[in-house]
């Protein structure tokens, strides 16, 4: 395993010869996308400094978070396939509006990717299987920290089953009629700043792929990998934990 390093676009969680396990900012597509071809990737970005790279799942562009790449034909196989027979464990962490009344919510729904004219995925019978869980991570004034897992790997999975429960994600471009950022001076009671010169704690979707377990493609050991917040996020984590006593990563500690 190789020393972390940092990119404009990317932290490095994890590199040997057969992955790379990287962290990634919010805004990157993580492979090629056929409604926009010159739209930024991080594939492309990555590949500059680890080679060529094939990708094996997928994330939004819009979320930040874990993205694991094989090296080889044969790591791509094997993680292809622990993808494709729900092996992987996935972890994201998000932050909504309002506060639901309930602390675990288990929804199956299928899902129709591309179903309308904004190519948002909709729910549908025609539509493939999807599974997600959902925990209540605790309230934060106006917003709720979320932990969801999906078992399956839909197109908007989870924002569209949080969705079907009455719950849209933070700044979610595509599934919240509500992209009001989050401003400390409309949380902190005390808050002294100028308004007019007051910059969001957090403007973009808010949702994390924050932990990932495969087994290895070679060694056949079981690894966790976590992606630590993006900047934004984590100014907005502990800023809600000074004032609410609330952390959903200490909530989310097995």
């Amino acid at each position: 395993m190789e020393s972390m390093r940092t990119n404009p676009d990317y932290t490095v969680i994890y590199n040997d010869d057969d992955i790379v396990v990287l962290n990634k900012r919010s805004g990157l597509l993580i492979a090629a996308d056929r409604y926009d071809e010159n739209a930024p990737r991080l594939d492309k970005e990555a590949e500059k400094e680890f080679g060529a790279l094939f990708a094996v799942h997928r994330i939004d562009k819009d979320t930040s978070g874990i993205v694991i790449y094989a090296k080889n034909a044969e790591a791509h196989r094997s993680l292809s396939m622990q993808f494709e027979n729900r092996k992987v464990e996935k972890v994201y962490h998000c932050l909504v509006h309002g506060y639901p009344t309930w602390q675990t919510e288990h929804v199956e729904a299928k899902l129709l990717a591309d179903g309308d004219s904004k190519h948002r995925t909709v729910l549908s019978k025609e539509g493939k299987s999807a599974v997600t869980d959902f925990r209540n991570l605790g309230k934060v004034g106006p917003y709720t920290w979320i932990e969801a897992k999906p078992h399956t790997g839909r197109t908007h999975q989870i924002r569209v089953h949080l969705n079907s429960l009455g719950l849209a994600i933070v700044c979610d471009p595509l599934y919240s009629g509500n992209q009001h950022p989050v401003f400390l001076s409309e949380i902190k009671k005390r808050w002294n700043g100028d308004e007019s010169q007051e910059r969001p704690l957090l403007s973009r979707l808010a949702l994390h792929a924050y932990k990932l377990t495969v087994a290895h493609p070679k060694t056949g050991e079981r690894m966790t990998f976590t992606a630590p917040y993006q900047k934004d996020m984590e100014a907005t984590r502990k800023q809600f934990k000074s004032i609410f006593g609330v952390d959903p990563q200490e909530e989310n500690q097995d």
